[in-house]
């Protein structure tokens, strides 16, 4: 699948402009994780660029999120890996256990998108140009910030042999390359 045809679907099942950027933000972000650990950068951003492709559908039935998009996908060419990846995103609603570098990266990445936006928004700038990732993990460290983020999936990262700031430089790098994208 290209990152085209990937774009083509999410226009066709994502309306919402920010689910939309969300998903801009974690393929940025899988992009720069799949340079880091060996993987491949078009494969690991359609990841990311799809992983909540069924949010729309299944967001009042958080224990469907993932088993729609598979469905979605199943016929594509995507590998398997990347059709688990997705899945396991959700793994604590859907009984998975996350096995692979690339479960961990998808998980990890998608969440900090949120704490990353919400940290920019409220920044004197609401800009991602001068946000510094000091302020992120400060704010991370604040359980009333961005209640609804999970720390623990952002800690993730740690599975993937990453410290916490160097994860948060990493995706902060990533969102400010398509910030004009993010509007941010």
């Amino acid at each position: 699948m290209t990152r085209e045809e990937a774009l083509e679907l999410l226009t066709r099942h994502v309306k919402s402009d920010n689910l939309r950027k969300h998903c801009l933000a974690t393929e940025a972000i899988m992009r720069k994780l799949a340079e880091r650990f060996g993987g491949d950068p078009d494969l690991w951003g359609i990841a990311g660029l799809l992983h909540d492709l069924d949010f729309e559908y299944t967001k009042d039935k958080p224990e469907e999120h993932a088993k729609k998009a598979v469905d979605i996908l199943k016929d594509t060419d995507l590998p398997e890996e990347v059709l688990q990846a997705i899945l396991r995103h959700n793994a604590e609603m859907l009984g998975l256990t996350r096995e692979t570098t690339l479960d961990y990266a998808l998980t990890a990445a998608e969440t900090i998108t949120g704490l990353i936006v919400a940290a920019a928004l409220v920044h004197p700038d609401k800009s991602l140009a001068s946000l510094q990732a000091k302020s992120v993990r400060k704010r991370m460290k604040s359980k009333d910030f961005a209640r609804n983020v999970s720390r623990e999936n952002i800690m993730m990262c740690e599975k993937l042999g990453m410290e916490l700031m160097e994860f948060i430089e990493l995706s902060l790098e990533a969102m400010r390359s398509i910030r004009a994208d993010l509007g941010l």
